[in-house]
C-alpha cells in the first residue's frame, strides 16, 4: 500500500492509501475524492491532474490515447504529442484514467473547478 494524497489549490482534499497497479480514478472515485470526469476510459480528458514524487524528475511511456486527449483537451502541444517519452515532473499533466499507482507516494494536484 502507498499514500496518495489529493490537492486542489495547495488544501488537501483526501489522503488514502491504495494498492501499486490500481488505476488513479478508480481510487479518487472509491475514496469519494472530488476529482472531475465524466467518460472514466482516457476519451474526455477531464480527470486531468498533476503528480508529484519523490522519483521525479525522470522519464516515463506516455500511451498515444492519452497523448491525444490531452493535445485535443489543449494541456499539451503537439511535439509532446508526437512523444512516447515524457517528463514526469510535477508540472506533467497527466490523465487519471491512464495512471497507474505506483509503490511511491504521491501528491496528486487537482485542477481548480
Amino acid at each position: 500500500m502507498t499514500l496518495l494524497r489529493f490537492e486542489r489549490g495547495g488544501e488537501l482534499l483526501a489522503e488514502v492509501e491504495a494498492s501499486a497497479g490500481d488505476l488513479l480514478i478508480d481510487v479518487a472515485r472509491f475514496h469519494d475524492v472530488p476529482l472531475h470526469w465524466r467518460c472514466g476510459q482516457g476519451t474526455c480528458g477531464t480527470c486531468a491532474v498533476t503528480i508529484g514524487h519523490p522519483l521525479q524528475p525522470r522519464q516515463v511511456q506516455v500511451g498515444r490515447k492519452e497523448r491525444n486527449v490531452l493535445l485535443r483537451a489543449g494541456l499539451c502541444d503537439a511535439a509532446a504529442a508526437a512523444s512516447e517519452q515524457w517528463p514526469d515532473a510535477p508540472a506533467t499533466v497527466r490523465l487519471a484514467c491512464h495512471l497507474s499507482v505506483e509503490d511511491t507516494p504521491w501528491c496528486v494536484s487537482l485542477p481548480a473547478d
